[in-house]
């Protein structure tokens, strides 16, 4: 290797080395700014939070607690019964459902476990 390319070379490096530092240092230092920012940002989100919940009852009781009307539908008689009998007839169901599951007895703690009953011992004749 000739003598040019090798000081070539070596100045790159110690270049490149010197920058490295400085690198090092800038990203450090964008790093810090952008936790310093993030902690003060959940702070002020803190702050809004607790404000936030301590007016909110103080505006209800100023506005009377006004709540949005109810958007009524616009719907057809016919459609109206429609939807009635099909919701009564899903109820029906649910209903059925829950009977079938419970079973005869209302309350599942006191009844016998499935399976044939247990029988009583028998007393032999030999004591045993």
């Amino acid at each position: 290797m000739k003598l040019k390319d090798l000081r070539k070379k070596i100045r790159r490096l110690e270049k490149r080395l010197q920058e490295g530092p400085k690198k090092l240092a800038k990203l450090k230092q964008k790093l810090n700014a952008a936790e310093t920012a993030k902690a003060a940002k959940a702070r002020k989100k803190a702050a809004a939070r607790t404000t936030a919940k301590l007016s909110k009852p103080i505006e209800a009781k100023k506005s009377g607690a006004v709540k949005k009307p109810k958007k009524k539908l616009n719907l057809s008689p016919e459609r109206r019964a429609q939807l009635a009998a099909a919701m009564k007839a899903r109820w029906a169901a649910k209903r059925a459902a829950e009977a079938n599951a419970k079973g005869p007895s209302g309350d599942n703690q006191h009844s016998a476990p499935p399976g044939p009953m247990p029988q009583a011992p028998e007393n032999r004749p030999d004591g045993v």
